[in-house]
């Protein structure tokens, strides 16, 4: 997964870089400015840590504008700060961001924030996914239920691209329903039954 450092602090950078390099394709960005530009440019980037005061945009203002973009609402914003008090806690998290990481930060709690993140955006990919096939399947259903253009004589149903197919073969395709064949009553009393009745005659 690659994830984007913003940080005007050289040092914190190489820390960055050396804990979380193994694992991560980082990318770097020098200030607020920067970080922003890169964002837009790169809209499926799901996983960033912003630094809270660095140049052009802080981590807090940068939180802001990509929370009024709806093609950057899903990314993962994690802020990285030296405040700890409950004031700015949240006025980060009113700002958009879904997690702190207090600097100077222990490895492991860095690393472990970092992989909730990931998961996180793991199950939002997952749950997308799924509720575009939930589309798909509706829009099939949406299909099934408007005007269906059938053969008065040997039943079969006109399709988009303007071939006729057997009933059950066009169900088929458009639905999850699975077709047995049988006979009713009244096709047993004029097909069936006479061919039965010939049978026995010539026996």
């Amino acid at each position: 997964m690659k994830v984007l450092i913003a940080d005007d602090d050289p040092v914190y950078c190489r820390m960055f870089s050396a804990l979380l390099g193994r694992e991560y394709e980082l990318v770097f960005a020098n200030d607020g400015g920067e970080a922003w530009d890169f964002l837009n440019e790169n809209p499926l980037l799901r996983l960033a840590i912003l630094d809270w005061q660095m140049p052009i945009f802080t981590g807090v203002e940068l939180c802001k504008k990509i929370r009024s973009v709806p093609e950057l609402e899903n990314i993962y914003l994690l802020i990285a700060t030296a405040r700890n008090d409950l004031d700015d806690v949240v006025t980060g998290f009113n700002a958009g961001a879904n997690d702190f990481v207090v600097k100077p930060f222990h490895a492991q709690e860095l690393l472990a924030r970092v992989r909730v993140g990931q998961r996180i955006v793991e199950l939002q990919t997952a749950l997308s996914g799924q509720v575009q096939e939930l589309k798909t399947a509706l829009a099939k259903v949406n299909q099934l239920q408007g005007l269906l253009p059938i053969c008065s004589y040997c039943k079969r149903i006109r399709d988009d691209n303007d071939y006729w197919q057997q009933l059950e073969t066009y169900f088929g395709e458009h639905s999850a329903a699975i077709f047995s064949h049988g006979i009713c009553p009244d096709c047993y009393e004029k097909f069936m039954l006479p061919e039965i009745r010939e049978l026995r005659s010539k026996q």
